[in-house]
């Protein structure tokens, strides 16, 4: 059995981003906290990581360790910012199948920020 991470950034607070959501999420596959971990865009936060280019950085570097991306495609089309996040390699998908999962399942555990 995998152990198994979801974190549900929803938060448009760029301090949150940076001190939460990025922080833990680069060192947490590395250090073996998890063997797999996502990252879940959703609401505000889509918005703020389309628009600032420092946090797309820190995105990028997170991805880079292993942990994946994805966004909730009805916020992300509601804030004219799909193509953006796509470009930064963030999979559009209806969120609220993949939380439910998740939130039902025994294998995987759910943070939100």
């Amino acid at each position: 059995m995998k152990n198994k991470l979801l974190i549900v950034w929803s938060s448009g607070e760029k301090e949150v981003a940076k001190k939460l959501v990025f922080l833990y999420g680069s060192v947490m596959l590395e250090r073996k906290y998890w063997d797999e971990a996502t990252i879940m865009i959703w609401g505000p936060s889509a918005q703020l990581l389309a628009e600032d280019q420092e946090l797309q950085k820190q995105m990028l570097i997170v991805r880079e360790s292993g942990v994946a991306f994805n966004a909730c495609v009805v916020c992300t089309d509601d804030y004219g910012v799909s193509d953006k996040l796509r470009e930064l390699g963030v999979k559009l998908i209806h969120t609220g199948e993949m939380l439910t999962e998740a939130l039902q399942s025994d294998d995987i555990k759910v943070i939100t920020f």
